[in-house]
């Protein structure tokens, strides 16, 4: 039997890989998961796997966090030794992680084919470490699955064509997939009180806003300013750069939150009245579920959503941040561009036809 070896480690790729994995099983080849404990909080982990029905991982590596090349190296050493004792048929990576670069790169050194998710993308900043992880992977790939026309133009400028397919977007098949679930069996709003339209959802966890104090705390009286609550669902290590800030505003308008899981996200995101995120997925889920985002960075891998005005750059640009969402504007339905939700069928269809 075809064995593909998959691998995880954060949030987005629990989204991304929950629609691939099912299709991959659907189609009689065998999944062996490896979560390498990127994320490892129980919000933003095990519950994913649990509301979206990803089976459970066969190997939780554990490797936590730490700087970015001890995280790399030491998800590399175990990742290795996972292809050495199953000798997959194909090594599967999601996004632009270290666990995608650290999967990419064991598999490369092992000869093993690999398979890149969300391939092409590119947001031209040198100093993310995601870009670098993008460029090294979609380089070291055999298979690569782009979920938009943009992307393929990408791959086709670094002379990257042979093995390049335009499948669409597996976040987009999440939504389509779990939105209706969402609705049934969320209570998020209910249990924080909340009427639909009538507060702002943020995330944020990129260095440039978190690890620079003065970025951090204009970034919060921004948020203090604005004229509807904000709702933070808030990663730990955010949590911990707002609790070291020295001068850090008193949270009048800012209602911290734990981490929630997809269910619950998608509600929040679905009600909210503008989304602010620096989070290159949640850009895209704004954009499906039709909600406007401020994006709090000065560029995005995703310049789709850039279309009609329903995501705007806004930066560290905070009074342009509070014009724009004083200037809330109707906006014309988002195009389809990120494909006709049966990404993953496809990706598991060339994969089977590739490995036979």
């Amino acid at each position: 039997m075809t064995k593909i070896l998959t691998i995880v480690g954060a949030r987005p790729q629990f989204i991304k890989a929950a629609p691939v994995s099912r299709a991959i099983r659907n189609l009689g080849m065998q999944e062996y998961l490896v979560h390498t404990g990127q994320h490892y909080d129980e919000n933003m982990s095990q519950i994913f796997f649990t509301e979206m029905g990803i089976p459970e991982p066969d190997v939780n590596l554990e490797i936590g966090s730490g700087t970015h090349g001890e995280q790399t190296g030491n998800m590399l050493i175990a990742i290795e030794q996972c292809m050495l004792n199953e000798k997959p048929d194909c090594v599967l990576v999601y996004g632009d992680t270290n666990s995608t670069l650290a999967g990419a790169l064991a598999a490369a050194k092992l000869h093993i084919p690999i398979a890149h998710v969300e391939a092409g993308l590119r947001s031209f900043n040198r100093s993310m470490p995601e870009e670098h992880n993008r460029v090294l992977t979609d380089h070291s790939a055999d298979l690569l699955f782009c979920p938009t026309d943009t992307a393929v133009n990408h791959l086709k400028t670094e002379n990257i064509i042979e093995g390049v397919h335009q499948v669409g977007d597996t976040m987009f098949d999440a939504v389509l997939q779990f939105r209706s679930i969402a609705e049934e069996k969320s209570t998020i709003l209910e249990t924080l009180g909340l009427e639909p339209n009538s507060y702002h959802l943020a995330t944020i966890h990129r260095p440039y806003n978190t690890d620079i104090p003065e970025n951090l705390t204009q970034l919060l009286n921004t948020f203090e300013m604005l004229e509807h609550p904000v709702i933070f669902p808030i990663h730990p290590r955010t949590r911990q750069k707002i609790d070291n800030l020295a001068d850090a505003p008193t949270l009048k308008n800012i209602r911290l939150v734990e981490p929630v899981g997809y269910l619950d996200m998608l509600m929040l995101e679905a009600n909210a009245r503008f989304i602010l995120t620096d989070s290159g997925g949640i850009q895209k889920e704004a954009y499906f579920l039709e909600t406007p985002c401020l994006t709090l960075r000065p560029e995005t891998e995703w310049v789709e959503t850039l279309t009609d005005g329903w995501n705007v750059l806004v930066g560290r640009d905070y009074q342009k941040t509070l014009d724009t969402i004083q200037q809330k504007r109707k906006l014309p339905a988002p195009r389809p561009v990120f494909g006709d939700g049966h990404a993953a069928e496809k990706i598991a269809k060339i994969l089977q036809e590739y490995l036979n």
